[in-house]
């Protein structure tokens, strides 16, 4: 059974009900059918705008704001563990971030700062652990089966053509439950075809604070050297199983292992609060914050997604809101400072 754990970097505690929005958003602006779908390109780029100032504060664009990055595990009608969710549930959830104006973008996108997200609209990013066959399978007639994620993902985005069907499935060493290699390739390449990111979560689902540095590479090097094989792109992001960061911390991001090298973008806990901008100085690519998907019963009261979603919708000026162009980052002058120097230079503050 995997257990989520809470994140590694916790909000401070004032400003919200019990606890503090991260210091790096600071200041907020003021409140502001049931068939399988046929899967339809993704786009990669929002319609094109250039944000002036005067634009960006007619949106009330905010790039340095939070962004919810949701945590998924095995979708299922009858849950077993507390972290499962049924396929009702994720609908259900799926519809709101829809409704509520919320654009899924990949872990990729996110953590490289590439979101194509539309003006006035928020990111989010939808993230699958351990490539289970309830996320994921193909039918006789080759098309996702009925009340996997994919398959819920592609109803809502047909229901709500904003949003994006996008998002990640991070694998182990048998993905989506598959044991022969043929249909593991034909499974990873359909998704990476439409769209979706097939990324590392290692070879065996290891705890990677209590193994050596060696087996901590050998175990995200082996996954990705199937990731090749399976016909799917380098992965930029890994997710830690448990949340749990080797020692030294910097070998999850990048390293060697037998002649083979690995590279990533971001790294990804198991945690509990929204993550900051990938623009905003406080973000740290090798810790990125995320939400578990559930409601609000015992520990989830302060720390699961219907709580984080409904307080990102009472307190709008803490979210993170585009302004559409890939070119700029548009934020309210007194947030200016909170943009990591090196992305000064694509600044828009109004």
């Amino acid at each position: 059974m995997i257990v989520a754990v809470v994140g590694l970097i916790l909000l401070p505690s004032a400003g919200r009900p019990g606890s503090v929005p991260l210091a790096a958003a600071r200041t907020p602006l003021p409140g502001t059918p049931h068939a399988a779908a046929s899967p339809q390109p993704v786009s990669t780029t929002p319609p094109g705008v250039e944000a002036t100032p005067e634009f960006a504060r007619q949106i009330r664009a905010n790039e340095a704001g939070l962004v919810p990055v949701l945590m998924y595990h095995r979708i299922i009608k009858k849950r077993q563990a507390s972290i499962d969710r049924t396929p009702a549930q994720l609908k259900q959830e799926l519809e709101t971030l829809a409704k509520q104006g919320y654009v899924p973008v990949t872990a990729r996108e996110f953590a490289t700062g590439t979101m194509p997200v539309p003006a006035g609209r928020y990111p989010v990013v939808l993230t699958f652990d351990d490539g289970q066959p309830s996320h994921f399978g193909l039918d006789a007639n080759g098309a996702p089966v009925k009340d996997t994620a994919v398959d819920i993902i592609l109803r809502v985005a047909a229901e709500y053509p904003s949003f994006r069907p996008v998002a990640t499935f991070w694998i182990n060493r048998t993905p989506f439950g598959l044991q022969d290699q043929n249909q593991q390739a034909t499974a990873v390449q359909w998704l990476v075809n439409h769209g979706f990111e097939v990324a590392n979560h290692t070879w065996s689902h290891a705890d990677l604070a209590v193994i050596s540095k060696k087996k901590v590479r050998e175990q995200i090097v082996r996954l990705a050297r199937l990731l090749k094989k399976l016909g799917a792109p380098p992965a930029e992001t890994l997710a830690l199983p448990y949340g749990a960061m080797p020692h030294p911390r910097k070998i999850a991001r990048s390293g060697t292992w037998d002649g083979t090298s690995y590279s990533f973008a971001g790294v990804f806990l198991a945690g509990a609060e929204p993550s900051v901008s990938p623009f905003a100085k406080a973000f740290d690519p090798l810790a990125i914050q995320r939400i578990q998907s559930n409601g609000m019963k015992g520990e989830c009261r302060k720390w699961c997604s219907q709580h984080w979603l409904e307080w990102l919708n009472k307190h709008p000026g803490w979210r993170y809101v585009s302004d559409g162009d890939p070119n700029r980052i548009s934020v309210p002058a007194k947030l200016r400072g909170n943009i990591d120097p090196k992305r000064r230079p694509q600044v828009n503050a109004y």
